[in-house]
Formats: C-alpha cells, sequence, structure tokens
C-alpha cells in the first residue's frame, strides 16, 4: 500500500504542482485547499505526512498544525514565502518538523517527504536485541519500542523528537553540537542548523521536564551542543 501524503495550500496549482510530483514518486495524495479541510481529511484518511502552507483562508496553516498534534505524530512539513530565522523558529515551536521556503526546488521537497516517511516509519522497526530500557533518574527509554516516558508515564513525542531522544538517550552524558545531531537525526548535512535543533530541544524540555526553564535532564553546554544528564 502507497504512503499517503496530504497536501494543502490555497493556491490550487501549487497542490496540483506538488500532487503530480509526489504521484510520480508513487505516493498517494490527498488535496486540501485550508486548514479546516485538512484536519479533516486528516482524521478520515491513513495520512502519514503532511505537507502545509501558513496562510490559508478558514484556518491558518500554523493552528490547522496545532490542532493535529493534539492526535497525531506524522511529519509536517511548513510551506512558506516567508524566510526568515523568527518565522522557521515559529513554524518549528507549533510542531512542525520541518520547513521549506516558497519558492522551492521539486526533488528537494521530493528528497524531504522521503527522508521524513523513512524516519517516521523506522520508529517501528526493533533495532535492540529485545528489551532494553535506558534509565536516568525520573526518564525511563524504552529502546525496542521507543517509547519515553517520564515519572512512569508515556511521554508524546513526534518522529523527529523521538530521533533526537533515541540519540542522546542512548548516549547519556555525551554532549552533541547541534551540526551533529542535524547530521544524524535529519540525515542530511546541516547548513545553519542551530536554530532548528534549538526548537526541537525546547519541545522536548517542555515534555519532560519539571521545569524547562531550569532543566534537570536535556542541558545545553554553551558553545557545544547539548546533551541528556546520566543519574
Amino acid at each position: 500500500m502507497n504512503e499517503c501524503v496530504l497536501v494543502v495550500d490555497d493556491d490550487r496549482e501549487i497542490v496540483k504542482a506538488i500532487a503530480i510530483l509526489l504521484e510520480k514518486e508513487g505516493y498517494e495524495v490527498l488535496r486540501a485547499y485550508d486548514g479546516l479541510q485538512a484536519l479533516e481529511l486528516a482524521a478520515e484518511n491513513r495520512v502519514q505526512l503532511m505537507i502545509i502552507d501558513v496562510m490559508m483562508p478558514r484556518l491558518d496553516g500554523l493552528s490547522a498544525v496545532l490542532r493535529l498534534r493534539e492526535k497525531r505524530n506524522i511529519p509536517i512539513i511548513v510551506l512558506s514565502a516567508k524566510s526568515e530565522d523568527s518565522d522557521k523558529i515559529l513554524g518549528l515551536s507549533m510542531g512542525a518538523d520541518d520547513y521549506v521556503t516558497k519558492p522551492f526546488h521539486p526533488q528537494e521537497l521530493a528528497a524531504r517527504v522521503r527522508s521524513h516517511l523513512r524516519r517516521y516509519n523506522s520508529l517501528g522497526d526493533v533495532n535492540a536485541a529485545g528489551k532494553h530500557v535506558i534509565r536516568s533518574g525520573r526518564l525511563s527509554y524504552d529502546t525496542a519500542q521507543r517509547i519515553l516516558q517520564a515519572d512512569g508515564e508515556p511521554v508524546r513525542l513526534t518522529a523527529t523528537e523521538t530521533r533526537i531522544v533515541d540519540l542522546l538517550m542512548r548516549n547519556l552524558g555525551r554532549v552533541f553540537p547541534a551540526e551533529e545531531i542535524y547530521r544524524r537525526v535529519w540525515e542530511e548535512e546541516a547548513y545553519a542548523p542551530e536554530n532548528t535543533v534549538m526548537v526541537h530541544i525546547r519541545r522536548i524540555r517542555e515534555k519532560i521536564e519539571l521545569n524547562p526553564k531550569e532543566p534537570e535532564y536535556l542541558k545545553v553546554v554553551w558553545g557545544i551542543g547539548y546533551k541528556i544528564e546520566k543519574k
């Protein structure tokens, strides 16, 4: 069964162009033209990735991302005509996994879709020999099921957040530069990755720390990178 991608933009020509591109890649493509229609289609279909524009009628893209994140952890790529770092950070903070600026190169977008779906689908793979739980204080991470728990309660993570947690929990106490985290998690060479990685780290902190402003576990080592403390 082909993987299903939902493409959302109020510009029907852009939706058509992306749909043709992805269908040639072998994906099933659903089309929506505003945020509300996107949420309806995502609820009714087995969508595995969403590409969504920011500025749309009825419900804007970022609001739709926020609502979708309450129920689904599928990869989300935000499209926008704005290229400023502040806009990218806002999109990632709202729950997006990636941000592509218009006009975009079709093959780059297709490559990002492939990359995100590969990571998303790989989360179901069992790479550990048998069940193995890594513990650090209030945190425990099942490497087989790729489930993080805080105080015994499962933490809802996106696919990208899970990959970051997997890297840091398997290497407790080791400091990873943002460039290395990006290269390992996004599986592509890093170009100014600091903001992208920082936003995902902040979102993980908000989910696992008792006080995200004074983190006990997921810490930054200034000038070097990030780590999860071994306790």
